[in-house]
Parts: structure tokens; C-alpha cells; sequence
């Protein structure tokens, strides 16, 4: 059995493959700053995008999507704004989310769900 941090690392690494399949090139994984953190942040069509990964095993009593709570929503928003100061980008963004089902037989199934988080800066 797979442990809960296993399971989101296998998780970020199928997201991080859908992604690539479907055109995004990705400019950080799991970034860092104090306690800030986004998965991935990835680009395509001139547009950047913050990317939350919220996987789960298919016995879970709750889907990856409501995983995804206010108090994250809020956290992104303020990792989102961290990353944008710190590089000095003022280009145009989206928070997305990458939900992935892990089913027993090592079969997944990803949803990308884009903008999920409105910005109100």
C-alpha cells in the first residue's frame, strides 16, 4: 500500500505528463518560498499557469476536486502573488487544477480543471 506522500508524488508526476502531452511547457516544479508552495507552474498560449495537484486513490471517500478548499484556494492566492513578485512577472495567469483518480491496477484518470481560483488583485 502506498503511503499518502507516494501516492501525491506519482499524482504530480501524471499531471506533469498530461501537461506535457497537451502542449504546457513547465517552468517550476513544486516551488518554494517560506511557507509558500505551488506543484507546478507551466506556460502555453502566452498565458502562465499555477497548477494544483490533488490526487487521490480510488478508495477515497472524497474526490481530488473537494480537496480543494477555501483555505488552499487562499494560500494559492498568496504563493501565486509570492512567485509573481519574486520574478518580477506581471504577465497574465490562471490557477488550474490537476485532478488525478489512482485506481489499483496503476491505471489513472486526469481531469485538468482550468481556473479554478479566480484572482481578485
Amino acid at each position: 500500500m502506498l503511503t499518502k506522500a507516494q501516492i501525491g508524488k506519482q499524482g504530480e508526476a501524471i499531471a506533469v505528463a498530461y501537461l506535457r502531452r497537451n502542449g504546457f511547457l513547465i517552468a517550476d516544479l513544486n516551488w518554494r518560498s517560506g511557507r509558500y508552495e505551488i506543484d507546478i507552474v507551466a506556460q502555453k498560449g502566452g498565458l502562465i499557469h499555477f497548477i494544483e495537484v490533488k490526487t487521490r486513490s480510488a478508495s477515497s471517500l472524497t474526490t481530488p476536486e473537494q480537496a480543494l478548499t477555501k483555505t488552499k484556494i487562499d494560500a494559492l492566492h498568496r504563493a501565486v502573488k509570492a512567485y509573481l513578485a519574486q520574478r518580477r512577472i506581471a504577465d497574465e495567469f490562471e490557477i488550474d487544477l490537476v485532478a488525478v483518480d489512482m485506481f489499483p491496477d496503476g491505471s489513472s484518470d486526469v481531469r485538468f480543471i482550468r481556473n479554478v481560483a479566480e484572482s481578485h488583485w
